[in-house]
């Protein structure tokens, strides 16, 4: 196998993480990390550039965040290859952003064999779970387990998490490009959906569910 001919890209808006998983997958033979970004919007404007055959994504980053990334990366490029590396380690993360189209799920804890794994893996066209997150997964399919977020669409998801961490209306239509009106339509589907009334109680929702810390 070639010396690096796996080209990475590691977005994660910490810089000492990213300097950690750099330093990681240079012990590889295999694996190469040819750009870094610290945000969403960053790794959407260097992808084009970069053209890295797997990016190593967070998705709990400030302004547009993983998700809206792994949209817009996927709608320039569908072919792209995305790695979620998270610090989350709830299957609902996991089942949102392999829906949003990302090709496996890690989280931060893991050793960094499986982070190189997950890499390879992604690379060849398979997807990756780590196995607790694939057995929770399996699990609330055989119990028939429906989370009431589960009824939000992938755009109400990220204007709910928007919400409950406080952000304004009119915050969120800058960052999603969207009118304030469009997202004030969001928020009233997600209230109705989720039976609740004010922002507050969508912040408790989202720590109760395991998205934020109380």
């Amino acid at each position: 196998m070639a010396i690096g001919n796996i080209s990475v890209m590691l977005v994660d808006d910490h810089a000492v993480v990213r300097m950690g998983f750099r330093l990681l997958l240079e012990g590889s033979s295999d694996i190469r990390v040819v750009a870094e970004s610290d945000s969403g919007e960053d790794a959407c404007r260097k992808y084009p550039e970069v053209r890295p055959d797997v990016v190593v994504m967070d998705i709990s980053m400030p302004g547009i965040g993983g998700l809206e990334a792994i949209d817009r990366i996927l709608a320039r490029n569908p072919a792209a290859r995305i790695l979620v590396l998270s610090a989350h380690e709830d299957a609902m993360h996991a089942r949102r952003v392999l829906k949003a189209g990302a090709a496996g799920y890690l989280t931060k804890r893991s050793a960094a064999e499986a982070l190189m794994q997950a890499i390879r893996q992604v690379h060849q066209g398979k997807t990756f779970l780590e196995p607790e997150i694939a057995q929770q997964l399996a699990m609330q399919q055989l119990n028939g387990e429906r989370n009431p977020l589960d009824m939000l669409s992938e755009k109400e998801f990220k204007v709910f998490l928007a919400l409950a961490k406080g952000q304004s209306v009119a915050d969120i239509a800058d960052v999603m490009s969207l009118s304030p009106r469009t997202i004030g339509t969001h928020l009233y589907n997600i209230k109705q959906k989720l039976g609740a009334s004010n922002s507050a109680e969508l912040a408790i929702i989202a720590i109760r569910a395991g998205l934020m810390a109380p």
